[in-house]
């Protein structure tokens, strides 16, 4: 390996792995070296870009903890992410469709029984969600799993509000219920409005220097798993916000847009007196069959 050129090195490199055992390693770290070394030459790559890439990544890295995910940040504002997510969740168009995870999911959220608040005094105005989780035949899908979050009016999660001072998270506008006999679910959270991701930190400044925005359209989160189809994360969108057409991580399907319905003060879904104006989100979920192709 020795009097390496630039012209030879894309070579020498994908030389050295030909002992790799695990041919899909082979394959992916085949394909990356040759598109970054091609990224390098079309580009005309200079030391100092290199450098300030590379500290770019260190970034990102250092802001990057438990409460934090840069890189998935990163990866969502460059597409990537629902780029994977969309090649591999092809699936009959009836069939509700994926999205992105995004960096503020939470294993082991509290579970909750059917018609609970998952606010847990998170600002917002009130909101009651209706659901039904079906497969593809319009079979009723009971006991599923429904992991649910979003931020609050604030534009924060809960997972944004800790501190060492708090301790341990207080969970709010997130849970976990399960569907009805009937596949049905119900809960009592908050309005889905509007914001930014965070963008004090590289990402930030990566979208700053590109001339774009960090807003994302107002939406609520769902992660459903039932036994015998395939899981399904996603968000439901909520009809009229003005980032739709401009999401920062490029989420939005037209099929996942909806209307957050406003009522006067009064009668609410669970049967309660509302004093002040609440909304009302419905939305049925059609899951896809494990194995089954689009």
């Amino acid at each position: 390996m020795r009097n390496i050129s630039e012209d030879t090195i894309t070579q020498a490199v994908l030389a050295s792995m030909d002992k790799c055992g695990d041919a899909r390693l082979r394959t992916v770290m085949t394909s990356l070296v040759q598109h970054l070394h091609a990224f390098a030459r079309e580009v005309k790559l200079t030391e100092d870009e290199w450098f300030k890439a590379i500290q770019f990544l260190t970034d990102v890295g250092h802001i990057t903890d438990d409460k934090r995910q840069e890189f998935v940040l990163l990866s969502d504002t460059l597409g990537l992410s629902m780029l994977v997510t969309a090649q591999n969740n092809r699936k009959p168009a009836v069939c509700t469709e994926a999205t992105v995870l995004g960096p503020f999911f939470v294993a082991g959220a509290p579970e909750y029984e059917n018609g609970a608040d998952l606010s847990n005094g998170a600002p917002g105005a009130p909101c009651f969600v209706r659901g039904r989780v079906s497969g593809l035949n319009g079979e009723s899908i009971a006991d599923a799993s429904v992991d649910v979050w979003q931020s609050d009016e604030d534009g924060y999660y809960d997972v944004q509000k800790t501190t060492e001072a708090l301790g341990e998270m207080a969970h709010s506008a997130r849970g976990t219920l399960r569907t009805q006999a009937d596949g049905r679910f119900h809960f009592r959270s908050i309005l889905a409005e509007a914001y930014p991701i965070p963008y004090d930190g590289p990402v930030g400044r990566m979208l700053d220097g590109l001339g774009r925005h960090p807003w994302r359209p107002a939406h609520l989160h769902f992660w459903i798993k039932a036994p015998g189809y395939e899981t399904l994360i996603t968000h439901v969108f909520r009809d009229g916000d003005q980032y739709l057409d401009s999401d920062a991580v490029f989420g939005v399907r037209s099929s996942l847009i909806v209307e957050w319905v406003k009522h006067e003060p009064g009668l609410a879904p669970d049967g309660s007196s509302m004093s002040t104006p609440f909304y009302t989100l419905d939305y049925n979920f059609v899951l896809n069959p494990a194995g089954e192709a689009a």
